[in-house]
């Protein structure tokens, strides 16, 4: 495959590397490292020269450095003279930040965009943006892929009773994806309504749908402190008595340092899932803390 490198940031070393075994090319070389004062360094170990380049960094863990040492890698491979980069950011930063909520709020993930357009990207591809109206802040283009097709054969291939299930969305926000997977299924779909008194706290929750003696499975695209996922689980199991409770976490972001996978991993168990499945790479680190974890 001519004219196409691969670089990874230091975020997802492990997705690159997939990506790259794939397609079967090398990883391109390059060394990121801080200053004393955090300053982060980056070098480009070989020449892009009229290149296309493809540089692989997501959202998650340390979202600001992450974010810093992608916009650098960009613009130290446009100068370098490479003909086209593009930004795969499985999980794009600030995605939560993408309306005026309040007053003199900011509109965090526009910011990002016009960054990345500035740092030299010509392309962006993500994956199931949190508001799929991100995608106008750009002026370039961005492909927004969906985890939708993994989904739908994961439930087929793993959840025998599937033709029973009743798809739940935690929040108003999701309603649009779990309608669509509910569609492809032919089967209902439910919602939760959530009251927040402020930011990550979840103050209570109301069920809007039957659940009760079918398998409920909750699809979420992000999971922070998985709050809302726990009250979520909580509210359908215990109180509405599905039969079996699924948790779809499409982004584990694990941010808070306090919170361990192990501590998640129990707290999701406890508040009644049978299964936890996640699509995020860093999520294979839950498995020390509850074996029924799987990964689509």
């Amino acid at each position: 495959m001519p004219n196409i490198k691969i670089f990874s940031g230091s975020s997802h070393q492990d997705l690159s590397q997939k990506v790259a075994d794939r397609l079967g090319l090398e990883l391109g070389k390059v060394v990121t490292k801080k200053f004393s004062n955090q300053e982060t360094c980056v070098e480009i170990g070989e020449s892009v020269r009229g290149e296309d380049v493809y540089i692989v960094q997501s959202g998650c863990g340390e979202i600001n450095d992450n974010l810093m040492e992608l916009l650098i890698m960009i613009n130290a491979c446009k100068i370098a003279s490479a003909s086209r980069v593009t930004a795969v950011i499985p999980c794009f930063p600030y995605a939560r930040q993408d309306k005026k909520d309040k007053s003199r709020a900011p509109i965090s993930a526009k910011l990002v965009a016009n960054m990345l357009s500035v740092s030299g990207a010509d392309h962006i591809i993500t994956m199931d943006l949190h508001a799929s109206q991100i995608q106008g802040f750009f002026d370039i283009p961005v492909d927004n892929l969906y985890a939708e097709p993994a989904v739908l054969k994961w439930i087929k291939e793993n959840i025998p009773e599937w033709k029973n299930c009743i798809i739940v969305s935690p929040d108003a926000g999701g309603a649009k994806r779990v309608t669509s997977i509910a569609d492809r299924l032919n089967v209902d779909f439910a919602l939760i309504h959530k009251e927040r008194k402020k930011a990550n706290e979840v103050d209570r929750m109301v069920l809007v749908g039957d659940v009760k003696d079918r398998v409920a499975i909750l699809v979420d695209d992000m999971a922070d402190t998985c709050g809302t996922v726990c009250h979520a689980v909580d509210n359908v199991c215990h109180f509405a008595f599905s039969l079996k409770m699924f948790d779809l976490l499409l982004c584990f972001l694990q941010s808070r340092a306090p919170i361990s996978a192990k501590l998640v991993a129990n707290m999701l168990s406890v508040s009644g899932a049978d299964h936890i499945i996640t699509m995020d790479l860093h999520a294979s680190q839950i498995q020390v803390g509850f074996t029924a974890l799987q990964r689509i």
